[in-house]
């Protein structure tokens, strides 16, 4: 049995009359304590009575905290409002509104710098509150039971620039909150024009999601336009999209109803950087370098950094070694991003680099041009992988 409304076994019945029962003295304060509602958090724990109630019990304070009954009449800051890269766009063909997230020019790093990490959460968790609204009105309008969500990525342009350490870490807050919150919410998680980069940035939120979530995920191939109508009806999709929207002027990427994002202008920065945690720490002796070397065992993974120096400037840049075994001079290895001075004394430097070969990759940390000084450099760095299941699906198209 599929654990909605009018499709339960005995036992799920049982459960769910007991689940009532076990929050009796929460359901007044609850949205909607119909058992659509509570099937979706038992849905989300498999009907297992004690993990649902406590995680009902969680939220509830979440609600609190969060203010989410009145969380509609809140207002984002301007520069939220302006370069946020997601929409509520439309229906799909059963009636569900449409979450649609365009990923090229969506800056979260500038955001970051502008608005607090809450404040953009808290963005987040009133277009979720948005959503449940409209599916209310989708069920009293078409007159049957509307509780989930269409999600739509555009994923053209994703870059390495998108797998900035603080921006991935956003991401899977929210979406650990998404899934601890608004249980079953989504229905389907459609991916377009993913890059041979899309394996690795889902590689690193994945864990923040349920099985069942994942198993939700369906990525479009060359055809993606005519697939996605298989989904949506073309009224209820963008012209660029494939569908017949327009603007009022006739632009097909409907201006007025879609925010593409962009990058965020510096005078709505609040702060130069955002604040890191570093896991190592090395001394760069005056005159002298350090070596850090990382194993890549296959083509396609991705070397993320992150560095700050004490003392003055440093000198960085990623090499690849063509003798194993043994440690080589800069000018014995591969220049891969060659070496340069960075002022990671004033601004910590953040980066990253897709692999192109397997090998054995080093980063090295270059004082040589201080006779003078040593220098002090904390520094993290990641190397990420891709989802295989994910990489075999794209090699099929």
């Amino acid at each position: 049995m599929s654990g909605h409304v009018g499709d339960l076994s005995p036992s799920q019945e049982r459960v769910l009359s007991q689940f009532r029962e076990n929050i009796r003295d929460v359901l007044p304060t609850l949205p909607n304590p119909d058992d659509a509602f509570l099937l979706r958090w038992l849905r989300a724990r498999s009907f297992d009575l004690q993990k649902c109630e406590d995680m009902l019990r969680k939220h509830m304070e979440f609600r609190k905290q969060q203010d989410l009954d009145h969380i509609l009449e809140w207002q984002p800051p301007q520069v939220v409002q302006l370069y946020t890269a997601s929409s509520i766009c439309g229906h799909d063909s059963e009636g569900s509104p449409v979450w649609l997230h365009i990923i090229r020019d969506f800056d979260l790093k500038g955001l970051l710098l502008s608005v607090s990490k809450q404040q953009l959460l808290r963005d987040r968790f009133r277009s979720c509150e948005l959503l449940l609204r409209d599916c209310e009105e989708q069920s009293r309008k078409l007159g049957k039971k509307v509780e989930r969500v269409t999600t739509v990525f555009d994923m053209e342009g994703l870059g390495l620039k998108h797998l900035w350490k603080p921006g991935v870490e956003f991401a899977q807050e929210f979406l650990s909150t998404l899934e601890a919150n608004y249980p079953e919410l989504l229905k389907r998680v459609i991916i377009v024009k993913a890059p041979k980069l899309f394996p690795v940035a889902f590689n690193l939120v994945k864990a923040c999601l349920r099985e069942e979530t994942r198993k939700k995920v369906v990525i479009l191939g060359d055809n993606w336009k005519q697939d996605l109508h298989k989904f949506i009806s073309p009224d209820q999709l963008p012209a660029v999209f494939g569908g017949t929207m327009t603007d009022p002027d006739g632009n097909p990427k409907c201006l007025t109803k879609i925010n593409y994002g962009g990058e965020v202008p510096k005078s709505y920065h609040r702060r130069q950087q955002v604040r890191l945690q570093y896991e190592h720490t090395v001394s760069v002796g005056r005159g002298s370098s350090q070596q850090v070397e990382n194993e890549i065992l296959f083509p396609g993974c991705v070397l993320r950094w992150q560095f700050a120096s004490d003392g003055g400037d440093i000198g960085f840049g990623v090499f690849l070694k063509t003798k194993m075994g043994e440690r080589q001079r800069a000018g014995e290895m591969t220049a891969v991003l060659p070496s340069q001075r960075y002022n990671a004394h004033l601004v910590p430097e953040d980066g990253s680099l897709t692999c192109a070969e397997a090998g054995v990759y080093v980063l090295r940390f270059d004082n040589t041009f201080s006779l003078v000084h040593s220098k002090h450099v904390s520094y993290t760095v990641e190397v990420l992988l891709p989802d295989q299941t994910l990489l075999e699906k794209m090699e099929e198209f």
